[in-house]
């Protein structure tokens, strides 16, 4: 450690000495663990119990700032409970889907007490009994219902306090300020009520309906670590094991702050970060993480329910009745809540999801799977669950679906877990293209199945986003289906639609260059025939698809033949990418697909013979 933190290390010890220590410290220090560092493991995870801390400790072992004395910074947000708080976050949801993700989405909607401020681990306590004093002496005139008065412009929109409730919040926030300052030495600074309910950076005209209330506000305390604050958060997607003893173990769901400034080190699509979970430092591969949020590693700690019908506060700390993690929670009998009128935006941006179809037949079975669910006369059979329950009458019989191959019953399972969570995630598809693959039809269908819209939305076939036919098997191009067949076979395919390319327009063989032109003339049509206040447009093709349809939006060349394939290949069932359009600065951009990945493990074929009656 440095002189000075030497120093400060020495000034915390001496006063650590002459203080008696907490239920939830003795135990630490039971365990073994040294005073400084226990307090540390207690701050870092909101002292809620001994097993979090301990836990903490554990994955800290090898964390080269564990004996620092720097301690955490501490902020006082009143965050919005009940139907307010519900609407704001759809908001926040449907915001980032439709305008990309920029720092209003950082944090959660709250309204700022106090800024960030700095308290030694040992005083964390008074902080809690701080809030508490303030609580209680503002619980008689603290407003049930606070109104919201609503901001709005091109580039921004926000809630603000009404003056009345307003002033009653600052002198709340002047109280905990006060009793911090006595309590544990701490001045709080910046008690100035900023409202940080709803903000975006950047904003497509449009109009929110807004609301002057909610089901009540809770007072809470955060932290986080102030040696990181500078820092950018990342969220592993991915596990990761070290290669060399300078990079840095990755596990799912873990975080990482990466410091801008550091990053020279770094080669190419490499950073340098440190884990929030182990405190330890060391290079990882960008492309195993997202970005996350500012708020997501922040940590809560003590809250204040203002409640007419109970006083929670009026319980002591190791109360179960009041506590439920050492944290005090609102009372489950609610005050009269005041109305939601339901926000909505009428933001538009026009936007392209391109989705690889379902898992196919040939893909589990082989090249061979049409002759094991054929009889001798030529009709299909399953001969095991993964077969569809049964395939679409064609003109030439079941010989064709040899190159043109149906979903198995896991990828129409597959298609209907995806259309279910765009339903969830409230995306608006509007429109519906699909390469003529019959896999590719199903998996629009079952998407819009789920999303209930089968009979509100026609499917559009293009064949000019088929797959390459250099890949495909034979010298000439697959017998497809023909929209009579698909329309005979309960497909809602549309009769009217005029494709950038026919069907017979399909040679075999083509080039890599003929294959990027077709996808970059038929995605440009795609876009093209959809008018200008569309919703989202579903592009349901191949794994190719996802670059080959995408590129051409967002203006760059054609990838390289080779990086091409390779990355086709790691493509799995019902991957999919997302563009949107920034008509602000006239370009189309890549943001995170409304729902997540689909990841599941093989599943064997299984004969009970071999088990039962063999030897």
């Amino acid at each position: 450690m440095a002189a000075g933190e030497t120093q400060l290390y020495a000034k915390i010890s001496n006063k650590l000495k002459g203080r008696s220590t907490p239920a939830l410290l003795d135990s630490l220090l039971g365990m073994g663990f040294p005073a400084h560092t226990a307090l540390k493991a207690l701050a870092a995870t909101g002292r809620k119990t001994v097993e979090e801390a301990s836990d903490w400790l554990h994955c800290h072992c090898n964390d080269p700032s564990l004996d620092d004395p720097i301690p955490q910074e501490y902020a006082l947000f009143l965050c919005p409970m009940g139907s307010l708080l519900e609407k704001l976050q759809e908001f926040w949801r449907e915001s980032k889907r439709q305008c990309a993700k920029n720092r209003a989405h950082e944090v959660f909607p709250h309204i700022t007490l106090c800024d960030f401020f700095t308290c030694e681990d040992q005083k964390v306590e008074c902080l809690y009994e701080a809030l508490k004093r303030a609580g209680d002496r503002m619980l008689g005139s603290f407003p049930s219902v606070v109104p919201l008065v609503l901001h709005s412009s091109v580039s921004y929109l926000g809630f603000f306090l009404d003056n009345g409730p307003a002033d009653v919040i600052r002198e709340f926030a002047a109280t905990f300020a006060t009793e911090a300052s006595v309590l544990a030495g701490r001045q709080p600074a910046g008690c100035t009520c900023r409202a940080r309910l709803m903000e975006r950076d950047r904003f497509v005209s449009g109009a929110v309906v807004a609301t002057l209330g909610c089901d009540g506000w809770v007072p809470g305390e955060h932290s986080v670590d102030c040696s990181l604050m500078q820092h950018q958060t990342l969220r592993a997607l991915f596990q990761y094991k070290p290669q060399n003893v300078d990079e840095l173990t990755l596990r799912p769901d873990d975080y990482i702050f990466v410091d801008p400034t550091q990053q020279e080190e770094a080669s190419e699509g490499w950073v340098i970060g440190i884990s929030h979970q182990t405190g330890c430092r060391g290079f990882l591969p960008e492309n195993y993480t997202e970005r996350a949020s500012e708020s997501d590693t922040w940590v809560k700690h003590r809250t204040y329910t203002f409640s007419l019908a109970m006083d929670l506060n009026s319980k002591k700390d190791g109360e179960a009745s009041s506590r439920r993690n050492g944290e005090l929670h609102p009372p489950q009998t609610a005050r009269s809540l005041s109305s939601m009128q339901a926000l909505q935006a009428t933001i538009v941006r026009k936007s392209v999801l391109v989705v690889r179809h379902g898992e196919r037949v040939d893909q589990i079975f082989g090249k061979s799977w049409l002759q094991q669910c054929s009889t001798p006369d030529g009709k299909y059979y399953r001969p095991d669950l993964n077969f569809p329950c049964s395939l679409p009458r064609r003109s030439n019989g079941i010989k064709d679906f040899e190159n043109d191959p149906p979903l198995s019953s896991c990828g129409i399972f597959q298609s209907r877990m995806t259309g279910e969570a765009l339903l969830d995630s409230g995306i608006r598809i509007t429109s519906v293209f699909t390469s003529p693959a019959l896999r590719c039809v199903q998996t629009a269908k079952h998407i819009l199945e789920e999303l209930k819209l089968e009979k509100k939305i026609k499917i559009r076939v293009e064949p000019g986003i088929f797959e390459w036919t250099k890949w495909e098997a034979g010298k000439t191009p697959p017998t497809l289906m023909s929209l009579e067949e698909l329309k005979e076979a309960n497909f809602n395919v549309s009769m009217d639609y005029r494709p950038a390319f026919p069907l017979a327009s399909l040679m075999p063989a083509e080039s890599y260059n003929e294959y990027v032109d077709r996808c970059a003339v038929s995605v440009e049509r795609i876009v093209s025939a959809c008018p200008e206040d569309v919703g989202v447009i579903l592009i349901v093709g191949h794994g190719s698809a996802l670059d080959s349809c995408t590129r051409p939006l967002l203006g760059l060349p054609p990838r390289d033949c080779g990086d091409f394939a390779q990355l086709v290949r790691k493509i799995p069932s019902l991957g999919m990418c997302f563009c949107e359009e920034n008509k602000e600065e006239g370009k189309w951009e890549l943001v995170n697909p409304p729902v997540k990945t689909l990841t599941h493990g093989s599943n064997s074929a299984f004969n009970w013979r071999n088990w039962i009656l063999g030897n």
